[in-house]
């Protein structure tokens, strides 16, 4: 069983879109958490958000994820959320599906967002309390991750998963996002992407 968490749809994609059709192709359970929306944002038109929407649905078909859990936070406020909420519904999800593998964006990604997500999951994933937990791994998000300048806190990956096979199929999925990709040297492009 595993979970991928993104703090906004385009992140599942972008960080380990690969990864999810390979384990998919060995028939894994994929479940994934959507935990920002831009529906409760007045800085998004109706049109955003259908598109939004559409797009968010496109993937889901394209990935056949076997369960999706919109948390529905509010872009770019979820400084504002109560931390022991977000800690909570983790959780619950955590009992409820009992994965074997996570994955989670960088903890220190250049977005607040990412940041706070995956430290809030950090306070979920003990070991002594989910014996079923095998796997912990942090992803790298394209503009996200390598854009933190911090030199301190940069990603040095140490582990590498071989998505040769699936990059084409990787390409068509994040071009189900429009509003996300632009052209190089956009930091989301085609060519980063295969680049990276």
């Amino acid at each position: 069983k595993i979970l991928i968490v993104s703090p906004h749809p385009d992140d599942e994609v972008l960080g380990c879109g690969g990864t999810i059709l390979k384990h998919k192709k060995n028939k894994d359970k994929i479940y994934w958490i959507i935990c920002t929306s831009i529906n409760n944002s007045k800085n998004f038109s109706n049109s955003q958000k259908n598109i939004r929407s559409r797009e968010i649905q496109k993937i889901i078909n394209f990935f056949r994820f076997d369960y999706v859990y919109d948390l529905e936070y509010s872009t770019k406020e979820i400084n504002q959320i109560d931390e022991n909420k977000i800690i909570q519904d983790f959780t619950s999800i955590i009992k409820q599906i009992k994965p074997t593998t996570i994955y989670l964006p960088y903890i220190n990604d250049a977005h607040s967002d990412h940041r706070i997500i995956t430290t809030s999951f950090n306070a979920c994933i003990k070991p002594f309390r989910y014996p079923f937990l095998e796997k912990i791994m942090m992803y790298e998000t394209l503009s996200e991750t390598n854009l933190n300048f911090l030199l301190k806190r940069k990603f040095l990956a140490n582990v590498y998963n071989d998505i040769s096979p699936f990059i084409k199929k990787k390409i068509k999925a994040i071009n189900i996002f429009k509003s996300e990709i632009s052209k190089h040297p956009f930091p989301r492009s085609e060519d980063s992407i295969k680049s990276l």
